[in-house]
């Protein structure tokens, strides 16, 4: 067990959780129906699990999928591969991920900078390629004979041309500079209440209001490639509808499965690795006492460090120590 400072929320199992939040993991030994895996977090390797899975029943797919880089996840170790190899090896699974998409389903499809050229081309194969998101990182080291990475990719794609997507879930909220007005003195594509200038933007492809899950934060967890909560609550807001059932291969920690929760859609998970299973678990169960979004309030997404922002962390924050007393009262009645 790590040592923690006295203000780390990041989110740990105890033995007896672990034990009791292993009991609803579900591994498959024969096909199943839709109602049988529903909502549910699926422990096995993946290409086990594509054998017994249902046919086209995923509306919208996320896959995070681990990098071509030398990573270790929990004793898990995936090696880096040369680029043909990773894109053999990335073809392999994702060409079978297709029979479970509905026709008018979304994909997306995380990478860095450099496992990102590798898969263009196979889901150029497979895919309607729609667009690139690139969007920055926080966090990230520094280097003395480079440029310091901080941003990833998530490749957008469909099955086919006919596809959801819903812009006015997913506008950015963002705060007013320069408040034109007009001639009449009324706020000129913007509004205005008794706190703050604003005005609602179109997302575009370049994301610089997401920060990383940090050992402050409620969600954080000791995931090494955990994805935030708030984006993916972009993607599931933008290419979902309510109850659709949003399918994560790669399940991780579960951020997928949470946020689908929080945002009232249907989810399916698979995650190799048991106690990141559990933790997934444990944050489902969390999200029944405290369904909030950092970063996203009252139906908009906000810009980083904004002032409205902060004070939105703060009541997360406020929050989170609920969460930590409660969650002991929780765990018992699992």
């Amino acid at each position: 067990m790590k040592d923690r400072a006295p203000r780390n929320r990041t989110l740990t199992l105890e033995p007896d959780e672990f034990r009791k939040l292993s009991q609803r993991l579900v591994k498959l030994h024969q096909k199943v129906a839709l109602a049988e895996i529903l909502n549910k977090t699926l422990c096995q390797d993946l290409l086990e699990t594509l054998n017994y899975l249902p046919r086209n029943f995923v509306d919208l797919m996320i896959i995070d999928p681990p990098y071509n880089l030398n990573k270790n996840f929990n004793g898990r170790k995936f090696k880096q591969l040369n680029d043909e190899e990773y894109a053999a090896w990335f073809d392999t699974w994702i060409s079978q991920l297709k029979s479970l998409l509905k026709p008018n389903a979304s994909i997306y499809v995380c990478a860095d900078w450099l496992t990102s050229a590798a898969l263009y081309p196979v889901l150029k194969q497979h895919f309607q390629i729609r667009n690139r998101i690139t969007w920055e990182r926080e966090k990230g080291r520094g280097a003395k004979q480079n440029w310091k990475n901080t941003c990833e990719d998530i490749w957008f794609c469909t099955v086919t041309n006919d596809y959801y997507f819903n812009v006015e879930t997913v506008k950015l909220k963002r705060r007013v500079i320069a408040p034109y007005r007009t001639d009449e003195g009324k706020p000129k594509d913007w509004e205005e209440t008794e706190t703050e200038k604003y005005r609602l933007t179109h997302p575009s492809n370049l994301w610089t209001d997401i920060t990383i899950p940090f050992w402050s934060m409620p969600e954080n967890t000791d995931h090494p490639t955990q994805k935030p909560e708030k984006l993916i609550a972009k993607l599931i807001l933008a290419s979902s509808e309510p109850n659709a059932v949003v399918f994560d291969p790669f399940l991780g920690s579960g951020t997928t499965s949470v946020v689908a929760k929080k945002l009232g859609r249907n989810f399916v998970g698979v995650e190799i690795e048991e106690e990141y299973c559990c933790l997934a678990e444990k944050r489902l169960a969390l999200a029944d006492l405290d369904a909030s979004i950092q970063g996203y309030s009252d139906g908009v997404f906000w810009e980083r460090n904004s002032l409205s922002d902060q004070n939105n962390s703060k009541k997360n924050i406020s929050s989170s120590t609920q969460q930590s007393s409660l969650s002991e009262t929780q765990m018992s009645l699992l």
